[in-house]
C-alpha cells in the first residue's frame, strides 16, 4: 500500500494530467480554441477525475462532499488562473530570449509550464484546505 499522500497524489496526478493535458492540446490544435479556453476546458475535465480519485485514494477523505467540493473548486480555480498565467508569462519570457524560435511552440510550452506550477500549487491546496486531515490522524 502506498502510504504517503504525495506519492498517491502524483499517481492520481499522472492520470488526470494525461486526461486534462490531452484535452488541452486537442482543443488547442484540433479544434483551434484559444489558449485560455483550451486550458480551462481541459483543466475542468482533469479536475473531475482529480476530485474523485483524490477524495477516495489520495487523501481517503470523509469530509462531506458538498463542503469539500466547494473548497476543491476554489482551490483549482485559484491554482488554474495563477499557474497558467505564470506559465504563459514564463514561456513568453523564455521564448523572447531565443531569436527565431517558432512562436507556436511558446503556447505549447506555456501549457507545460502552467501544468507543472499547477501540480505543486494544487497539491498544497488540496492537502491543506480541501482534504485536510482531522487533528491526530495521518495519511
Amino acid at each position: 500500500m502506498i502510504r504517503h499522500s504525495f506519492v498517491r497524489f502524483i499517481i492520481v496526478g499522472l492520470l488526470n494530467t494525461a486526461v486534462g493535458l490531452s484535452a488541452m492540446y486537442l482543443f488547442l490544435h484540433l479544434f483551434g480554441l484559444t489558449y485560455w479556453v483550451a486550458t480551462f476546458t481541459g483543466n475542468a475535465i482533469g479536475a473531475c477525475v482529480s476530485y474523485a480519485l483524490n477524495r477516495a485514494f489520495t487523501f481517503k477523505s470523509s469530509a462531506p462532499v458538498g463542503k469539500s467540493m466547494i473548497r476543491f473548486l476554489t482551490v483549482i480555480l485559484i491554482c488554474y488562473f495563477l499557474s497558467y498565467y505564470l506559465g504563459r508569462q514564463l514561456s513568453l519570457w523564455v521564448f523572447s530570449l531565443i531569436p527565431g524560435f517558432p512562436s507556436g511552440l511558446a503556447t505549447d510550452a506555456a501549457i507545460l509550464f502552467g501544468t507543472g506550477i499547477y501540480t505543486i500549487a494544487n497539491y498544497i491546496g488540496q492537502k491543506a484546505f480541501v482534504f485536510k486531515e482531522p487533528v491526530g490522524e495521518s495519511v
